[in-house]
């Protein structure tokens, strides 16, 4: 054999091999994953049937006490995100998914798919973590617009009308919920709100109390009042004292020995002390008007606080108890949810060719690196 024959017959050898890696290479990658794909999404993978619904959580508009507010703004009703938030985690919780299990087997209607994606599948727990878990990642799914704020509840199931009553079951535990929360919401407003009137009502009563009591013991009712009278008196008196003051100083010029004198004298004497003990039932001692009138109006004034306090709990409790007869929250469905005519699930053909044109992909990538590798060895 000449050296050229054998040059040509190692370059046959190596071309054969490099076309049968080539080949092996285009049926592994490419072949094989797009023959199982078709015989997974072909006769064996289960229809996936969907449910949407669309919602949104409201509140009362409160009015504005602006007049400018009054122009611009008027009755109606605020999105509130944060409750929608709370309503959609919720949908995801554990305590929504042992309802829907308790009334709706859910086990059972998740037990009926293929190997892959039936519940529990491969690994085959059972337990409830899993169960959630698998509720969470493949039956339910939330989204929430924030520009919007309405919230979409998808419901994926191997039978239409199991994903529909497990759409209706979640809005309606989801109405349960927003329900609750408003009694809890108004009960809490009633509750406070009444305490505070029972508070007030002690604290007037214990006032009352207490000012009657100040009054049984001063003998006094008002100190104010009470003093008008003293004081008209001692204005009366003083107006009688001077005119007799004048009398007496015209009668000792014009005629010193009138008999008249000694009368006006004594009777001076007289309106001084009328007019001296007058002023000391007002203002003189301990036991005057003017000694009882402060402690009289820190105890009237006190008095008349509490009985404002008790007005303005008697309001309050009457708003709250309003506020409690109208529903401060509303869950509003915007879609209804739908009952699919067909299975949405799997996308068998796109599937199909996205296997394919992986494999494709995967099987240039792999051909060039084992060329590029031979290339090197040679």
């Amino acid at each position: 054999m000449t050296l050229i024959d054998s040059i040509a017959s190692k370059c046959n050898r190596a071309a054969f091999v490099q076309s049968w890696t080539t080949h092996r290479l285009f049926w592994l990658s490419v072949v094989l994953p797009t023959f199982l794909a078709v015989l997974y999404f072909g006769p064996i993978a289960s229809d996936i049937y969907i449910s949407e619904s669309h919602f949104v959580v409201r509140s009362p508009e409160k009015q504005t006490t602006s007049p400018l507010g009054l122009i611009f703004k008027g009755a109606g009703f605020t999105r509130s995100q944060d409750d929608s938030y709370t309503v959609q985690d919720f949908i995801l919780s554990r305590d929504a998914l042992r309802a829907l299990d308790e009334k709706l087997n859910l086990r059972r209607a998740f037990g009926q798919g293929d190997l892959f994606r039936r519940f529990p599948g491969v690994d085959r727990d059972d337990s409830f973590e899993n169960l959630h878990r698998y509720y969470q990642k493949v039956v339910v799914s939330t989204q929430f617009d924030t520009a919007s704020s309405i919230a979409t509840v998808t419901v994926r199931a191997f039978a239409a009308e199991d994903a529909l009553r497990i759409n209706q079951m979640l809005l309606e535990m989801s109405e349960t919920l927003v329900n609750r929360l408003n009694e809890r919401g108004r009960q809490d407003m009633i509750r406070f709100a009444a305490n505070e009137v029972i508070e007030a009502e002690k604290k007037a009563k214990l006032a009352a109390l207490t000012l009657a009591r100040y009054r049984n013991e001063k003998g006094v009712i008002d100190p104010e009042r009470q003093s008008e009278i003293p004081l008209q008196q001692i204005a009366r008196l003083q107006e009688e004292l001077i005119a007799a003051r004048t009398q007496l100083l015209q009668l000792q010029m014009l005629t010193k020995d009138n008999p008249q004198i000694p009368v006006l004298k004594k009777r001076i004497e007289v309106l001084e002390d009328e007019v001296k003990l007058e002023s000391a039932r007002v203002t003189g001692g301990g036991r005057s008007l003017a000694s009882k009138a402060a402690e009289f109006q820190r105890l009237a004034l006190e008095k008349e606080f509490a009985d404002k306090q008790l007005a303005s709990a008697f309001a309050s409790l009457e708003q709250a108890r309003s506020d409690a007869q109208r529903q401060t929250l509303y869950l509003e469905r915007i879609a209804q949810p739908s009952l699919p005519d067909q299975a949405m699930e799997p996308r068998r053909l796109r599937a199909i060719l996205a296997v394919f044109v992986l494999g494709v992909i995967a099987w240039g990538v792999l051909t060039m690196m084992l060329a590029g590798i031979k290339e090197h060895q040679d």
